[in-house]
């Protein structure tokens, strides 16, 4: 047999990967023939010592067919996968805020004059200003903890949101917080409907401008017949993997009813809110490979589902101190660069910033500002993931 060993299925390189040029991006492959036989890589004769073996190809588009293939006297192996070429990549980070229902509701309680007078808009606008970051909120239809909906929401705002759509967008994050997990056994016309209600509430209130497919539904994890709906709708990138999966964060009834957030805080930093425990539930609640691999390169693409899976491997800001935050993204762009990472993002929930919500921080938009300044002093540019490939749009 010959395997790739150096390179994942939809691994996705760039410049700090091999040498660039306007046409191609020259790379290394390297692997293993078991038995030893010479290989070739994409037709290339690979350089061969002992049973590893090294080949220098080119990447000319942007998904790229690399092959292994040996012959043996058992017959002819072979190894293909998909690699993209991230040409003239950037460094760039993308920040999502899900769970938006407290803004809607008080906006349409309150009418300012200007939407912006608010002090959540005031806040993510102060941040936009300072350091050009885009943010994406993601909403929900129904306000669980006031009984608003989203139809309620005033149109009032519809120009000042569309002039702004250049870096502040909306997206369909579910119908309601509650239940959680409400998509993992729902049909895809259940979760269709849903997505459809938020969609043309910010359509109706924000313009089309302010709308942008979602890059992560409520709690993450879906069912497939879900997973390929929202494909189908647009969804181009996905946070982390769609399985159901062990998470992070307060439990239900610390949302519901306000916890200790330093006992959470505490946990989510330690990991210990979602460790399997032994690796036989690892193997069954997480993938080893899959999770791993996503924690040192933050994203890869899936050819059969065309789907780009990431990680926000900056930092949940309302799960995260203040004080903390700097120090981790700065341990998180230095390990990037040892990969020749460019890719990062960052996320958090709207209900934190609110004085009314049980779990209430705060320094919660202290802790957006942050993490924004820090992606910005260490080079990112500001995208939208869902643009090109995730947020580098040199192929369109």
């Amino acid at each position: 047999m010959v395997e790739i060993t150096n390179l994942r299925q939809g691994v996705v390189l760039n410049h700090n990967h091999g040498v660039e040029t306007e046409n191609e991006l020259r790379i290394t492959v390297e692997g293993f023939s078991s038995d030893g036989m010479p290989v070739t890589v994409n037709g290339v004769p690979a350089e061969m010592d002992g049973r590893r073996f090294s080949a220098g190809i080119g990447l000319t588009k942007k998904f790229n067919v690399v092959k292994a293939e040996t012959v043996t006297p058992f017959g002819v192996f072979s190894q293909e996968i998909v690699a993209v070429w991230d040409k003239k990549s950037f460094k760039r980070s993308n920040f999502y805020i899900d769970d938006h229902s407290f803004l809607f509701t008080e906006l349409a309680r309150d009418r300012p004059k200007s939407a912006f007078d608010h002090f959540y808009l005031a806040g993510l606008k102060e941040i936009h200003k300072n350091y050009g970051t885009k943010f994406t909120l993601n909403a929900f239809y129904e306000n669980a903890h006031h009984g608003f909906l989203l139809k309620d929401m005033p149109d009032t705002w519809k120009s000042e949101f569309i002039d702004n759509s250049d870096w502040l967008k909306f997206s369909f994050h579910a119908r309601s917080e509650f239940p959680d997990r409400l998509y993992a056994e729902a049909t895809a016309e259940e979760f269709g409907r849903d997505w459809d209600q938020v969609q043309n509430e910010i359509v109706r209130f924000a313009g089309e401008e302010s709308y942008i497919a979602p890059v992560v539904i409520h709690w993450a994890n879906i069912h497939p017949a879900v997973a390929q709906e929202m494909i189908r709708r647009g969804t181009t990138c996905y946070s982390t993997a769609l399985r159901m999966r062990i998470m992070g964060g307060p439990s239900l009834a610390d949302r519901q009813k306000g916890g200790d957030m330093k006992s959470v805080t505490q946990r989510s930093l330690s990991g210990a809110d979602r460790d399997a425990g032994t690796l036989g539930f690892k193997m069954h609640y997480d993938r080893i490979e899959e999770t791993g691999y996503l924690e040192k390169h933050h994203c890869y693409y899936d050819p059969l589902l065309k789907l780009f899976f990431f990680r926000t491997n900056g930092v949940c800001c309302n799960l995260v101190p203040l004080d903390e935050i700097e120090p981790r993204l700065r341990t998180t762009f230095g390990n990037a660069a040892k990969r020749g990472v460019e890719i990062f993002g960052n996320a958090s929930h709207e209900q934190y910033t609110f004085p009314c919500y049980p779990n209430y921080l705060p320094d919660h938009m202290q802790r957006l500002a942050c993490a924004a300044r820090v992606m910005r002093e260490n080079g990112c540019e500001p995208v939208f993931f869902t643009e090109g490939i995730l947020g580098n749009t040199a192929w369109d």
